[in-house]
Parts: structure tokens; C-alpha cells; sequence
């Protein structure tokens, strides 16, 4: 590996949250790993944080530091900063979209945070976006440290077009905080948070995770899986990324994680 990409994830690394007291201090590089991008015609990263064994494992590690625009998987973010900051009661709460035509007929209609992140209803969080409003939306940007923590002047597109980008390290960063209750919020924001975003129990494990896919007109969209495996009293914090050329080739964010994550051993 260059010594420039060294360097990187060691200052990657510093930023991974502390648990216990002891920060994650190993990294592992599988080039091996890419042998499923391989097979499947595709580009991209896999970055996974195994918490308890404090290692920071990562498939092409020079994209996996690569910051991109989060799309969908800021619903995450934007679930939190909504509970914290009480522009949104509780996951529980029923939003509305705003009454105009949408391009998924599902997103038509007004529903929960629990409801819609499930949906990935674009136009239910541009509203819990609006609610928050700019300037919160900064300032709880900054404390999470997610990203580069940039909502520019437009509130509810700036996690779509940017300027807000993240990578794949600082997303496993930021879920691995938020499994581990270690986001520097309030309990409650975190535990509802986490309640919604549990997706399926395999064989004894849970994943829990978001996608998010980036539409461009200039260049190739972006694909996202984010989120972690609990299994056995452990936690793997996991981000992918990828690029997508195709519609078909959603489904396999989710697919080829689940590969990477067991062929880890996380599930």
C-alpha cells in the first residue's frame, strides 16, 4: 500500500469513536475482498469498523477515504438532529410531504420518520429538514463531526447536490458512534434512532443500515449501504459505496454487503 494511503487511514483511525477508553488502533487492508466487486461489474469501496476488536478493516482503501455526497443515507443524521433539536416530536410523528406530484407513488402521502426512512421518502425529510432549519443544521453538523459538515444555503438539498459529503470511513465512524450510544446526543435521540433503522435478524444477528443512491446528469450516480451488524455482545459498523450504472444494480448494495460482512465474519 503507498505510503500516503498509510498515512490517511492513520489519521482516519484518530477519529474513530473511543469505547472504553482505548481508540481503534489497527487497520487492515483486503484487496482480496475486491473480488466480489469484480464479479459483480462494479466499482466501489467497503469500509467495516469491528468495535470491540478495534480494527478498521477496508476493501480499496483510497475511495474509502474519498468524501461523496451521503443522498439517502443522511436520514440518519437528519432523524437525530430532528429528535434532538425537537423540530420532530418522536419516529412516531406523521409529517407531511407537501401534496405535489412525486416520482414514487408511495412517497405521495404524509407518514412518520419510522414510516419514511423505510420508504426513503425524500419529500417527509427536505420537511424535517426545513423544520430544523439552516443554522441548527450547522451547528449539529459540526458536533457530530459528520463530514465535512457542510450544509451550504440550501436546507433541503444539500445532503443530495452537496456541499455535504462524507466517506465511507466517517460513515462507519458515525453509525459505529451511534450503535455504541457514543453520538454526543441524548440517549432518547439515539435509542429512537436505532429502533427505526433495524432492517432484519439473521440467524441471531441484527442488521441495521440505510441506502442511499446519488442521481448525477454529469457523471456516474453513486450508490450507498450504511449501517452495522449486532451480533454475540459485538458491533460492526459498516459503510459501502459504489458506483452505479445501471437501475438493476441497486439491489446489489445490500447484497455485496453481506458478502464483505461474512466473509468477515460479522454475519
Amino acid at each position: 500500500m503507498p505510503v500516503r494511503w498509510i498515512l490517511a487511514i492513520l489519521a482516519a483511525l484518530l477519529m474513530l469513536p473511543t469505547l472504553a477508553g482505548a481508540q481503534s488502533s489497527n487497520f487492515e487492508e483486503r484487496p482480496d475482498l475486491g473480488r466480489f466487486f469484480d464479479a459483480a461489474g462494479i466499482t466501489g469501496t467497503f469500509a467495516m469498523h469491528d468495535v470491540q476488536g478495534n480494527t478498521l478493516t477496508l476493501v480499496h482503501p483510497a475511495r474509502a477515504l474519498r468524501r461523496d455526497v451521503p443522498a439517502s443515507t443522511f436520514k440518519i443524521a437528519n432523524s437525530l438532529i430532528a429528535l434532538e433539536t425537537g423540530a420532530v416530536a418522536d419516529v412516531d410523528e406523521v409529517l407531511p410531504y407537501g401534496g405535489k406530484p412525486q416520482p414514487f407513488p408511495q412517497w405521495e402521502r404524509d407518514m412518520s420518520m419510522r414510516e419514511a426512512i423505510r420508504a426513503s421518502n425524500v419529500p417527509v425529510y427536505q420537511e424535517v429538514a426545513r423544520r430544523i432549519g439552516l443554522e441548527r443544521m450547522r451547528g449539529m453538523l459540526e458536533r457530530l463531526g459528520y463530514g465535512n459538515a457542510d450544509p451550504g444555503d440550501v436546507v433541503d438539498r444539500f445532503w443530495l447536490d452537496g456541499p455535504l459529503e462524507i466517506s465511507a470511513v466517517e460513515q462507519a465512524r458515525f453509525v459505529a458512534a451511534l450503535a455504541t450510544n457514543a453520538l454526543p446526543l441524548t440517549d432518547r435521540s439515539q435509542t429512537q434512532v436505532r429502533e427505526i433503522l433495524l432492517m432484519e435478524e439473521i440467524d441471531g444477528a441484527k442488521l441495521y443500515g440505510k441506502t442511499g443512491w446519488a442521481f448525477y446528469e454529469d457523471k456516474t450516480d453513486l450508490g450507498w449501504f450504511v449501517g452495522w451488524v449486532e451480533r454475540d455482545g459485538r458491533i460492526f459498523a459498516f459503510a459501502l459505496n459504489m458506483d452505479m450504472t445501471e437501475i438493476e444494480q441497486a439491489g446489489l448494495r445490500i447484497a455485496l454487503a453481506k458478502r464483505f460482512l461474512g466473509e468477515l465474519g460479522a454475519l
